[in-house]
Parts: C-alpha cells; sequence; structure tokens
C-alpha cells in the first residue's frame, strides 16, 4: 500500500508517495511558482535523482494533473490507497486528522477567516484530487490539531471575552505535524518514559515555532491565532507590542492590514538584517563582518532562548530539548548560542557533537552530564502519510 501526501501552498503544491509500512519515500516532488510563465515541476526519486518540466502559466489543477500523470507513467498510480492532505487551520473543529467529506471540507472552508493564506489553496488541492482520483479516500491533517490539548489557561488571551466566544480569538499553534513526529522520536530516542516526560521541540525554517509537550500532549506553543506570533523567523516579525500596528500604520500612511503584510513579509530576518532571509546567507554574512546580520542571529538566538525557557514553566521541569526543521537540523552556530544562553536550565554545549550535527551521539549535542539537547530531523509527510493509511484502511 502506498499514500500520496500533498502539500498544497498559495503558490506551490508539494507532493510524495510514501510507502507507510517501510516508511520509505517512493518519490517526491515540487511544483513551484504557479501562475507564472516560469512555473515548473521538479521530481525526486528514491535515489535523489530529480527531473524538472516547465509547465508554463501552469496554476495548481494543472500541476496536479502533471503529478497524476508522472505517476502513472511511473506505474504508481493504481497502488495509491489514500490522499492525506496537510491543511494548515482546523480552528476548535479538528482535534485529530480525519477523513474527508462535505462536512469536512465545509468545516476547512469555514476555517477560511483564521487561514485566510493556508486553507484555500489547501482545500483547492482537496477538490482538485477528488477530480483526478474519483472514490480514493482523502485525508485532512491539520497543523492545528495537536494542540488542542493545550489548557484554557495557555490558549485563552487576556482580551475580551466575547472575542473567544464570538470570533474565536485564541491561540491555536501550527507545525503541529512536526512537533509530533520530532517529539515521540526524542521519547524514543532517549528511552524517556511515554507516561512521563517533558519535552520542549524548536521547529526552526523560514517559519518557526516551539512546544511545550508533556507526556505526549502540547501544552503550550509559541505560535498563536496565526503564525505571525511567537518566535523571530525568515520574514515574520514573531512577538512586537500590539501598538505597534496603529503606531506604524499612522507614521506610513497604510492601514492595518498593510502593516501586518510588512510584519508578515518583510520582518524577522530579512527586515533586521536588510540582506536574507535565509540564515545560511547571513551566516556567511557574519563571517564578512555583516554587522546587521549579526544583530539579526543573535536577536534571533535571544528571543528563541528566551521562549524555550518560557516554555520550561508549563512542563514544570525540562527533559530534552530537541531542535529540527532546516535550521534545527544544520546550523551549528544558531544552536551553540540558543544552548549557551540556557545554561539557566542545565544544558551545557558539547562543541564537537554540536559541530558533527549530533551524527555520532544519538543526535545529543550536550554533555553526557547536562539537561540533553538533540538534533532529529523532522518528516511531516510520513506523519501525514501514516494517519491516513491508518484511517483509509479502517
Amino acid at each position: 500500500m502506498q499514500i500520496l501526501v500533498v502539500n498544497c501552498g498559495s503558490s506551490s503544491l508539494k507532493f510524495a508517495v510514501i510507502d507507510p509500512a517501510a516508511r520509505t519515500e517512493v518519490v517526491s516532488g515540487l511544483a513551484q511558482r504557479l501562475g507564472g510563465q516560469d512555473a515548473s515541476i521538479t521530481w525526486k526519486d528514491a535515489s535523489g535523482r530529480k527531473h524538472e518540466d516547465m509547465i508554463p502559466g501552469g496554476d495548481h489543477a494543472k500541476a496536479m494533473r502533471e503529478v497524476y500523470e508522472g505517476l502513472k507513467a511511473r506505474g504508481l498510480a493504481g497502488s495509491i490507497a489514500g490522499i492525506g492532505h496537510r491543511v494548515v487551520h482546523g480552528g476548535q473543529l479538528f482535534s485529530a486528522s480525519v477523513v474527508i467529506d462535505e462536512q469536512v471540507e465545509k468545516g476547512i472552508e469555514a476555517c477560511f477567516a483564521l487561514g485566510p493564506l493556508h486553507n484555500p489553496p489547501n482545500l483547492l488541492g482537496i477538490r482538485i484530487c477528488k477530480e483526478l482520483f474519483p472514490g480514493l479516500r482523502q485525508v485532512a491533517v491539520f497543523d492545528t490539531a495537536f494542540h488542542q490539548t493545550m489548557p484554557r489557561h495557555a490558549y485563552l488571551y487576556p482580551v475580551p471575552y466575547e472575542w473567544y466566544e464570538k470570533h474565536a480569538v485564541r491561540k491555536y499553534g501550527f507545525h503541529g505535524t512536526s512537533h509530533r513526529f520530532v517529539s515521540a522520536r526524542t521519547v524514543g530516542m532517549l528511552n524517556l518514559r511515554g507516561d512521563d516526560h517533558a519535552v520542549i521541540v524548536a521547529h526552526l525554517g523560514n517559519g518557526c515555532s516551539a512546544t511545550a509537550i508533556r507526556n505526549g500532549k502540547s501544552v503550550d506553543t509559541t505560535m498563536g491565532l496565526t503564525p505571525l506570533e511567537g518566535l523571530v523567523m525568515g520574514t515574520r516579525s514573531g512577538d512586537v507590542d500590539p501598538a505597534l500596528v496603529a503606531f506604524m500604520a499612522e507614521r506610513l500612511g497604510k492601514d492595518a492590514a498593510a502593516i501586518t503584510d510588512l510584519l508578515n513579509k518583510k520582518s524577522g530576518l530579512i527586515g533586521l538584517s536588510g540582506v536574507s532571509n535565509d540564515m545560511r546567507s547571513l551566516l556567511a554574512e557574519c563571517d564578512k563582518g555583516n554587522e546587521r546580520a549579526k544583530l539579526a542571529v543573535e536577536v534571533f538566538c535571544y528571543r528563541l532562548a528566551k521562549q524555550i525557557a518560557a516554555l520550561a514553566v508549563p512542563l514544570g521541569r525540562l527533559d530534552a530539548l530537541a531542535f529540527t526543521g532546516g535550521i534545527g537540523e544544520n546550523s551549528v552556530p544558531v544552536r551553540a548560542k540558543v544552548v549557551e544562553h540556557l545554561r539557566v536550565l542545565g544544558l551545557v554545549l558539547d562543541p564537537a557533537r554540536n559541530a558533527a550535527n549530533g551524527r555520532d551521539s544519538n543526535g545529543r549535542i550536550t554533555t553526557d552530564a547536562s539537561v540533553a539537547a538533540l538534533v532529529v530531523p523532522t518528516n511531516e509527510e510520513l506523519v501525514i502519510a501514516l494517519d491516513t493509511a491508518g484511517l483509509v484502511t479502517v
């Protein structure tokens, strides 16, 4: 049995065919720059070889048809037992992955206001797949579902309670599939008790979030009503004074929506550095003496460490900190700076282990006597495939 995993973004479509029993990826790919004349689709086989096709002007429907035809040509279309879709926002409606039916589609649509950038393309991908794979069961796996275990005192904002009652204003959290996968792997790698552990996962990529996980359940997280809250990110500001929006709207002669757009797309690492939203590029600039790049990295690491320390409060103790995502898995200097800030929690870096990304020490980058910090590669596609396989075979 094989599962097709689909992640439909605003101008991209990421896909993979996964064998859930073997936990292996058969083929994967990415259609990007959709809608433009430079739209393309790249395929990668199990050996890592890549092949790119141009699809000028191709939209999501065209890209998904190309995926379908490509799977047929590779003899894979007939072996697909189900399709798993990443859906970013499930609001309070979905606390677990579900088989998609008309009611689920309506629920995803009802969350458009909460996830205006992500949910519409997510739903579009579902509807295109319904046409291309008639009769095949589809499953929605929600980024927000893992965080539905947060207690009320963690997810409610100190704003008029009617905002929550009438407009569903609350913290939801994101990157749930990654936090779920990495926390479970961390428990296994350290032989922690499944029913008694306290782990923080830092998912660090262009989007970043950290989550406190107690006994397999999310008890607090950094992202909120939207993915703009929390940590410094590639282009997102993370936490700022809410009055900043009105203040800068007046100064720049813009409305609140325009300022929010700047906080989402022109802030974070790119805003501070003026150079790049990519941590690799910023670290290269640091080596050249670029002071604003150094500042951006310092702010990123300081704020990350401060939020990780805050997440220790709901846990009551800290058994392990896991770094994941593109930055978390690969950036030696970032991890070193963050762990140094966290000596207050009992973390002591082992520089050699950190330099090797934990490869020769079961992921561990701290000393044996220290609270454990690990590098744990994430696999969100596998989580989606496993959830889908479990639901379509029931």
